[in-house]
């Protein structure tokens, strides 16, 4: 994970988000969009629409049976007579939004702790956790997420600020990166973290003057000292974030999502929900691989993958649920200075943090790649992407020919002899268009690391001009996951106050169609699913999303104001 939310930003919090319904169709309600009593047999048409079949044709008429496009256009008008007919009122129906790297049950649970995301200081942060506490005094830790680290200097919080809203025991929170932690006293002294605790190989502790630890902790190696201390959710609570995350990913018109980070047991959630029928997210598992145990990770993996397979058989619901993706974290961020770079950063010596040694990782995706997995690589800073980038060229170098689609997220920082390599080796660039602004993040933390190399940062439309396949992820809950906010962003390059005029680096923003194919079509190819989603062309499943205007005539500083109506899975209504 990467990126903080933007806090200033937002319409007031992601609940406003959540909330907000200023549609001028009134009458189209999800009450009144659900048909009653609709058997798969029967034939459903949806009239008087904006519809966006693909990328490039449009239709006002489009037909549905047993789940799937059955017709659209003159076809669909004569079906119209044989079924029931939905009238949209002149919505706008498109392909459903596909999320091609989040983190789907860190975004659930952090509904279930203090209520910080949206918070807009430190203050409120201490008050909502000390309320928190108080009302739960059976939980043994507090442990909440996440903060926007550019509320202190540095992103360094103190644990004695910590302490004052919870003294009696161990509490840490995390940030919006999910890189670091802010720890009581409590919960350093629980983990033995002290002045004499050796810096760790990957990460930092930040420290006072007299080399006690200051409460913030950076990093693989670092956040662990306290995670392994703290109790681990249960199935249960697994199980409960993951409905939550569903509904919301419903509630923004997605339909498929790829799960990022999915550590040892983080899987069985989604075996529970797609036996339960209660998985209303297609999902695709990303498990992460260590670079200090992925030889022993091996034989892991594999079943995992069988056993979702087999499951996945058994419901008859292979398009459903998978697990074929191997995630590796090549480096840190940029806003914590563990981006890897290939120069120092401007405020130090320092070349940020290699969480994967380049011929490690070389050997490990290799490896994982004759395995059948796809490659899906967290690459921030430019020695990083190099690193990606030769990772994934020697796989293709070592291994026989097949269908992998390599994946790259984030593509912060590269340098532009790199740019053409994505193409070259046919690596989608999974990009977090929603990043792409001068917000507090990128103007207090990031920008003032990277100096004159800002201008170098998500090239997105450099990428997509040297033929790179482009796909979108919103890396929730680092970043909201509404895929409309991303689109808005990628066409803007501005914040939502429509700062700086012309927009950031306005050479790299997208069109608006590249900007909606990115979460659609082309998250549809990243997951495999372009065969029959991604676009609403005949054959094709009734995966839909019905808004409250058409994205190619509201205007482009309207475009993250647009709002989600409907969501169809199969064509059954989800939302």
């Amino acid at each position: 994970m990467t990126k903080a939310k933007q806090q200033d930003e937002k319409v007031s919090s992601q609940s406003d988000y959540f909330s907000r319904r200023n549609s001028p169709h009134s009458n189209l309600q999800p009450s009144n969009l659900q048909p009653s009593n609709l058997s798969s047999d029967e034939i459903l048409t949806l009239t008087n629409a904006r519809i966006w079949i693909n990328s490039t044709q449009r239709s006002s008429t489009i037909s549905f049976q047993h789940g799937k496009v059955l017709a659209y256009g003159e076809e669909a008008d004569h079906l119209a007579k044989q079924g029931k007919i939905l009238d949209m009122d002149g919505a706008c129906v498109i392909p459903a939004f596909s999320d091609g790297h989040c983190h789907p049950i860190f975004g659930g649970m952090e509904s279930m702790g203090p209520a910080i995301s949206a918070l807009q200081s430190v203050e409120d942060i201490l008050s909502e956790v000390a309320q928190w506490a108080a009302a739960h005094p059976e939980s043994s830790w507090v442990i909440g997420a996440s903060y926007d680290p550019s509320l202190s200097p540095g992103g360094s919080f103190d644990a004695r600020w910590l302490d004052e809203a919870v003294p009696d025991r161990p509490c840490y929170l995390r940030a919006h990166d999910y890189h670091s932690l802010w720890c009581n006293s409590e919960a350093l002294r629980v983990a033995g973290i002290s002045s004499d605790t050796p810096e760790p190989e990957l990460g930092s502790i930040d420290r006072r003057d007299d080399g006690s630890p200051l409460g913030t902790l950076r990093e693989w190696h670092a956040v662990d000292l306290v995670m392994a201390k703290a109790p681990r959710s249960d199935r249960d609570d697994l199980a409960r974030a993951l409905r939550i995350a569903c509904a919301e990913q419903n509630r923004f018109g997605i339909t498929w999502m790829q799960d990022a980070w999915v550590d040892e047991g983080m899987h069985t959630p989604y075996v529970d929900l797609l036996q339960q029928g209660a998985l209303n997210v297609r999902s695709n598992l990303a498990q992460r691989a260590d670079p200090h145990y992925w030889k022993e990770q091996s034989a892991g993996f594999l079943k995992v993958r069988q056993e979702i397979s087999e499951v996945a058989q058994t419901m008859h619901a292979e398009d459903m649920l998978s697990a074929r993706t191997i995630k590796y974290f090549a480096d840190g961020v940029i806003e914590s200075g563990t981006g890897a770079m290939l120069d120092p950063y401007d405020n130090s010596d320092s070349t940020g943090m290699e969480v994967w040694k380049r011929e490690e990782l070389l050997q490990a995706v290799a490896h994982f790649d004759a395995l059948g997995f796809q490659t899906h690589i967290h690459a921030i800073g430019d020695r990083a992407v190099r690193n990606a980038l030769d990772a994934i060229a020697y796989a293709i170098q070592t291994n026989p020919r097949w269908d992998r689609r390599p994946v790259i997220t984030h593509c912060q920082l590269i340098q532009p002899i790199d740019i053409p390599r994505f193409a070259a080796l046919g690596i989608t660039a999974n990009v977090e268009a929603y990043w792409a602004q001068m917000d507090p993040l990128m103007v207090e933390l990031t920008a003032p690391r990277l100096a004159a190399r800002s201008d170098l940062q998500y090239p997105f439309a450099s990428l997509k001009s040297s033929g790179t396949r482009l796909a979108h992820g919103s890396d929730w809950p680092v970043s909201s996951n509404n895929p409309l906010l991303a689109i808005a962003t990628a066409v803007t390059r501005q914040t939502a106050s429509g700062h700086p005029e012309g927009g950031w680096i306005p050479a790299e923003r997208l069109k608006v169609r590249s900007a909606m194919a990115m979460a659609t079509e082309g998250s549809a190819y990243q997951a495999w699913t372009d065969t029959f989603r991604g676009s609403l062309d005949v054959g094709k499943h009734a995966d839909f999303a019905v808004l409250d205007a058409d994205p190619d005539s509201i205007g482009v500083h309207r475009l993250g104001n647009i709002t989600v109506l409907q969501t169809w899975l199969k064509g059954t209504r989800v939302y």
